[in-house]
């Protein structure tokens, strides 16, 4: 839906305004629209957005992000409000990796470290050792002795870039992202072959085919 330049102001004031009675904050991912990270407080990726939840002292956090996200917001503020606009806005990554099935994957390894990227739930959160991003994963499990056996989870991608990088033998669980998923190397290809001087870069996360 198109919004027009006087609109989006009046919306934009609005919002401002309205931040301002209730003490709140805006945290918009950078998935977000436009009009939403124009009237953001902050903006970034979820670790950013996490951060910056930790030091806030406005009352309200108004999240705009999915679940998890808002769940680690309200984690580092246990005794602030954590508001998320649309309440169906999901992580395919996230649900890929449900709480109950994973305590059974979890039990037939209870010698394992479990190491879990923080795009997962605060159940599965829960039931681990330790909480990473796709910058500092690496780092983690290369910390982690060599006869300690280790979980990761919940995206076998990333999971796969960190054996590739760290030679350790992880235990994955198969999780992923659809988006992530959905890349055609087939088409990165055919893109790289057109454009043979542009820098290409990808994520961890993305399908293991293309790095």
């Amino acid at each position: 839906m198109s919004v027009s330049t006087a609109d989006f102001s009046s919306v934009t004031t609005s919002i401002q305004k309205l931040k301002k009675e209730k003490n709140a904050v805006l945290l918009a991912h950078y998935y977000q629209r436009p009009e939403i990270q124009e009237a953001a407080d902050f903006l970034g990726d979820s670790l950013y957005l996490a951060q910056q939840a930790a030091k806030t002292r406005a009352d309200i956090i108004v999240f705009a992000g999915v679940h998890f996200m808002a769940e680690t917001a309200k984690i580092v503020n246990p005794t602030k409000k954590v508001l998320l606009p649309d309440l169906k806005a999901g992580c395919s990554l996230a649900d890929s990796c449900p709480p109950e099935a994973f305590k059974k994957f979890k039990a037939q390894y209870p010698d394992a470290i479990v190491v879990t990227y923080i795009n997962c739930s605060a159940e599965i959160k829960a039931l681990s050792d330790i909480i990473c991003t796709s910058s500092n994963a690496e780092r983690i499990i290369n910390r982690i002795p060599k006869d300690k056996h280790i979980i990761f989870a919940p995206d076998q991608n990333l999971g796969t870039y960190l054996i590739k990088k760290t030679g350790r033998d992880l235990i994955l669980w198969e999780g992923s992202c659809i988006v992530h998923e959905a890349f055609s190397f087939d088409r990165i290809v055919a893109l790289f072959n057109d454009h043979p001087h542009a820098h290409f870069i990808a994520l961890p996360e993305s399908n293991s085919p293309i790095l």
